[in-house]
């Protein structure tokens, strides 16, 4: 499910791959946070394998997707 562009989305699940080959689990978010650094602004990212969400959102700055059994949510 997103609401973003195609490239922010490429970018984003990129960024996510890439933090859950290199690190734990538990600190893949604060890891995924370099996607900051080229999507400004301040970006929340919440990584899981089962937990639920209501987010409000600017437009144009979402994303919730799945990587294995991990769930995502930018």
């Amino acid at each position: 499910n997103a609401d973003m562009s195609e490239k922010t989305q490429q970018d984003s699940v990129e960024c996510a791959t890439q933090a859950l080959e290199k690190y734990i689990e538990k600190d893949t978010a604060t890891r995924i946070k370099e996607f900051n650094k080229k999507h400004n602004p301040t970006w929340h990212c919440i990584v899981g394998r089962n937990f639920g969400s209501y987010v409000t959102r600017e437009t144009k700055h979402f994303i919730y997707f799945y990587l294995g059994q991990v769930a995502i949510l930018f």
